[in-house]
């Protein structure tokens, strides 16, 4: 086992410091998640461009989401033993170096690969800003603030597309510039959480990184979300391929889970992955991310390919659903902040999540852009009730030393969701677009070969008769994925309902756990009994630790 914390701790930061830390943090979140968006609506042109399939279109997305899964867990746990900010840096420029690839890609499969690497990166970022935050800001408080992430996630996925489209309809800049755009924006980041970013630093001897159990819980997941991608299509669901890649899936997280129960400093505490709240919100987030990341990511495709609109133009076109993250995302915050309670905004939430949903599982290539938007809207609202939401209640249950691995491993889930969702709903709107151009073709009379010698997504190839086909293939088969999102949004009710009412408690520790790490300080270097400790102001229940901060 790890030698006891030699110095702990953390006081309350004031409110003009935590904004001037957040400005680092949030940036960075910003460029992690327009890494997303800004290819969002571009996407389809860059795959017409390097004349890619609907299944490589999938794996852009999914080659991002799958290192961001199988990493984050890794980041989040090394939180918990070295320095927070060092580590978003290091997040920073492994971003940055899979950007600078992505943006020179020469083909499809390249780009899939630089995503790829990009991941790694985006799995740290998603994980550490969340860790970092709750190292600042006591749950009660982290509300209010939780409208600054809702406003910057807003801002991204707003700006994104919309960015996204105008570099891809720019005939001077072109479809690169969408991976080279947010390097500037991430050096920044970099430059200001070196100068705002001050975090308290938990020195500890003899740590131990559970290096089997990270590559066991990476490699499992990744076979299982390769196997997702290409069943039903490459191979089908009864074949030896299938049984070689679940079966090898369920050995390594069965050898994971093994290997986690005996690991000095396991990548995921068993223990707090049990817990009550910690378990719902993780069944909570997983279902959010497959509905949201699954459905969400097809959206752009339906504008343009479905609707004929320009990247452009279906940027515009999804700013109802980011208007409704904004939105909600603030007020909840807020109204969370004042009364302490978390479960009737994450309950009302994921019940809105699945009426929106359901809403746009009505859509079609001709549906009125005005319900489309108005379905959006409420997509948008749920959203923001119950992302941040999930978290900041796991959060409240854990102690501080482990905040890392709590968050994580919410965001583990939530991304492996996000991953899960968009390879099923990716290979069900791939199938049914097939089978439905394939039957549309021979009606009118077309050989189905006619269009065989470019991408579907590649439209502007292909002869205007057959177009109008594909749009429609397209237009119509997206309502039926958001029909199946709505179905994997019901989980996160009953998660929700399930959730036990709790009041956020407004000190960065749990007052035992802080009590606890006092006295091993005070065993290691002399200090002050509990009752003497400096506790900047905050009561009996507030962090009773000595702050060491790290820069």
């Amino acid at each position: 086992m790890s030698a006891p914390t030699t110095t702990t701790g953390a006081e309350p930061m004031t409110h003009r410091r935590t904004l001037e830390a957040l400005s680092g943090l949030l940036l960075v979140l910003f460029v992690a998640m327009l890494s997303s968006t800004v290819v969002s609506t571009a996407l389809p042109k860059i795959i017409g461009a390097l004349n890619g399939s609907q299944t490589q279109y999938t794996w852009v997305v999914t080659a991002t989401l799958l290192t961001a899964t199988a990493t984050t867990p890794i980041w989040g746990k090394l939180a918990d033993l070295f320095s927070k900010k060092l580590l978003i840096q290091i997040a920073i420029v492994v971003f940055l170096l899979g950007s600078v690839v992505a943006g020179f890609s020469q083909s499809a499969g390249q780009l899939i690969a630089a995503r790829a690497f990009q991941g790694i990166g985006v799995g740290g970022l998603q994980a550490l800003v969340q860790v970092a935050i709750a190292a600042m800001i006591p749950p009660r408080e982290r509300g209010r603030y939780n409208g600054y992430l809702g406003g910057v996630m807003a801002l991204a996925t707003v700006g994104g597309p919309l960015l996204g489209g105008l570099i891809v309809d720019t005939s001077w800049l072109g479809w690169r510039w969408c991976f080279f755009v947010g390097v500037p924006v991430a050096i920044i980041a970099l430059v200001l959480l070196q100068a705002t970013l001050r975090l308290p630093t938990v020195r500890r001897d003899n740590v131990k990184i559970d290096y089997l159990g990270a590559f066991l819980i990476a490699a499992g997941v990744s076979v299982l979300l390769i196997w997702i991608s290409f069943v039903d299509s490459s191979f089908a669901w009864v074949s030896w391929q299938t049984a070689a890649m679940v079966g090898g899936s369920l050995v390594l997280l069965a050898l994971a889970v093994w290997v986690e129960r005996r690991a000095a400093e396991p990548v995921v505490p068993l223990h707090i992955v049990r817990e009550h709240t910690t378990a719902l919100a993780i069944l909570g987030s997983l279902a959010v991310g497959m509905a949201m990341f699954g459905g969400a990511v097809f959206l752009g495709q339906y504008f343009q390919i479905g609707r004929g609109y320009s990247p452009t133009e279906a940027g515009l076109l999804t700013i109802p659903m980011m208007a409704g993250v904004l939105l909600s995302s603030i007020i909840a915050g807020r109204l969370i902040t004042k009364t302490g309670r978390i479960k009737p905004y994450i309950v009302v939430g994921s019940i809105v999540l699945v009426v929106g949903f359901a809403l746009l599982g009505t859509i079609d290539h001709e549906t009125s852009l005005v319900l489309v938007g108005a379905a959006m809207l409420i997509v948008g609202v749920g959203v923001g009730m119950t992302m941040q939401n999930l978290v900041l209640a796991v959060q409240n249950t854990v102690a501080l030393k482990d905040i890392g691995a709590a968050s994580s491993s919410v965001a583990f889930f939530r991304s492996l969701g996000g991953t899960i969702g968009v390879s099923v709903l990716g290979a069900v709107l791939a199938r049914r677009v097939t089978d439905q151009i394939t039957h549309d073709l021979a009606a009118a009379g077309v050989p189905a070969s006619a269009g065989s010698g470019n991408s579907n997504l590649n439209i502007t190839a292909l002869p205007e008769a057959i177009q109008h086909i594909v749009r429609a293939a397209y237009g119509d088969a997206t309502g039926h994925i958001f029909l199946i999102s709505a179905a994997i949004a019901v989980v996160g009710v009953i998660a929700a309902l399930l959730l036990k009412p709790v009041t956020l408690r407004t000190s960065l520790d749990l007052p035992d756990a802080a009590r606890s790490a006092a006295v091993a300080a005070d065993a290691v270097d002399g200090a002050p009994p509990f009752d003497e400790v400096d506790l900047g102001g905050t009561t009996a229940g507030g962090t009773p630790e000595r702050a060491s901060t790290g820069r």
